[in-house]
């Protein structure tokens, strides 16, 4: 490979990553007002998912590959070191947030946002003496005006107690007795955990909690897929689980690798487990896919998972581009390669109006692969991959920059992802979870139905 040495400004990401002496790199976020140092490490945590053709060079994140041109040096903006006063004026961080959405947020249209009114509105309410918390709220209600499935604004932990504390004296200026009858609350996991024990006629689940596998019948097999990311083995210290518990320990965990290295050891956790399961069900006549409690998480993991039910070695299965300023990147082709021993008899997955996220990029991939079919409901709608960023004072947003469609040019951003046979389920999430819950049998036999209808 030539060498990836010096400067390169991607094209539709807002990044500017730099390559010193092939021993390290820096990544920043740039807009046309800010550049802020967002990631630096050793130059061989990236090395292997770099390609160079040419003036261009490719950086391979999960599915998609970043395509980014060779710049003559830094930018200037990157070279100026901010002040301490200059990284935390309130003024100069909602200018670059509010920068970075002008320049990247993909759905303006199709939510029907006047960004230069909206923009003007907001600014309006901040000045120099605007507090944390004045400033957190006001990024914070942007965000919810501009409707994006996506977003999402982290701060600090000083930040968020003084939020609580406001919240909670609001609260107690509020209180009003109600004697309303409280309903159970179910999470997904747990409501995917009590799905698969009941619908399992045969229980086949070893070594894994995100998955679990078994016969549905005599002739047709079944998997539930609790989400699409925490498969990764990090070896996570325990006292560190004890603390804070396993999902956020995860989170911190992950955090301190690269991306790219992150997502690539997701997809060798999944890997291992759908091996077992592939094994473990080759016999059956056809195979439940279960993702309607699943909130999301990786694209890559969702992919690994479908490259085990593929009905040819390689398949398009859907196209996507990445929105900067009033251009959009070139249209990348999504490319699934099949595993040899693929299961490619009639699959059929089942989704809901809570699968999200990376379960909605599985079911329009789905839409290619003449051996499967969708049954329940369509999805979320939430499917656009989120474009992370941080802010000059240290807070991480994130944003849709992306275009995510079918083989035929079309996004289901908003709709969902339509399926063959609809089940009806209620749109309200806890109400679908009850209805599941409470009657477990006739969930079962309304989708051994459904399958038996559209075989």
């Amino acid at each position: 490979m030539p060498s990836a040495n010096g400067t390169w400004k991607s094209i539709g990401s807002g990044w500017i990553l730099n390559i010193k002496d092939s021993t390290e790199y820096a990544f920043y976020d740039i807009t046309s007002i800010s550049c802020i140092p967002s990631r630096k490490g050793n130059f061989k945590e990236i090395e292997s998912s770099l390609q160079i053709h040419d003036d261009t060079l490719s950086l391979q994140k999960g599915i998609i590959s970043y395509k980014f041109i060779k710049h003559e040096e830094l930018p200037q903006l990157c070279e100026t070191e901010l002040t301490e006063t200059r990284k935390n004026d309130p003024v100069y961080n909602f200018e670059v947030f509010a920068e970075t959405v002008k320049e990247h947020y993909a759905f303006f249209d199709l939510n029907q946002i006047d960004w230069n009114s909206l923009y003007n509105t907001q600014r309006a309410k901040i000045n120099v003496n605007t507090s944390d918390v004045e400033l957190f709220q006001l990024i914070d209600h942007t965000f919810e005006q501009l409707n994006d499935n996506h977003a999402y604004l982290e701060a600090t932990d000083d930040l968020y107690e003084a939020l609580d504390s406001l919240q909670t004296d609001l609260a107690e200026d509020n209180l009003v007795e109600e004697n309303t009858e409280e309903l159970p609350e179910y999470g997904d996991f747990t409501v995917a955990e009590i799905v698969a024990k009941n619908h399992l006629e045969e229980e086949m689940t070893t070594d894994s909690w995100l998955m679990q596998w078994g016969k549905l019948n005599d002739k047709i097999g079944y998997v539930q897929i609790k989400a699409m990311w925490l498969y990764a083995d990090l070896n996570i210290p325990e006292d560190l689980i004890q603390e804070i518990g396993y999902v956020d320990a995860y989170v911190e965990t992950f955090h301190q690798l690269y991306e790219g290295e992150y997502m690539h050891k997701e997809v060798l956790g999944v890997r291992k487990t759908m091996k077992k399961i592939l094994q473990d069900l080759s016999n059956m006549e056809s195979i439940v896919l279960d993702v309607r409690f699943n909130g999301g998480g990786q694209d890559a993991v969702s992919y690994e998972i479908l490259s085990w039910f593929l009905p040819r070695q390689k398949l398009q299965v859907a196209t996507e581009k990445l929105r900067y300023g009033t251009s959009y990147s070139p249209t990348q082709s999504i490319i699934i390669e099949a595993k040899d021993n693929a299961f490619t008899k009639n699959v059929y997955v089942l989704t809901s109006q809570q699968s999200a996220s990376a379960a909605e990029s599985f079911a329009i991939a789905t839409m290619a692969m003449s051996n499967v079919k969708r049954i329940g409901m369509p999805t979320d709608g939430a499917i656009s991959t989120a474009l992370e960023k941080k802010l000059p004072n240290g807070w991480a947003i994130a944003l849709s920059n992306e275009l995510f469609m079918d083989n035929n040019g079309k996004t289901y951003e908003n709709l969902g992802v339509p399926v063959d046979f609809e089940l009806g389920y209620a749109e309200d999430r806890q109400t679908f979870f009850r209805s599941v819950v409470n009657d477990l049998e006739a969930d079962k036999q309304t989708i051994l139905k459904a399958v038996n209808a559209i075989q």
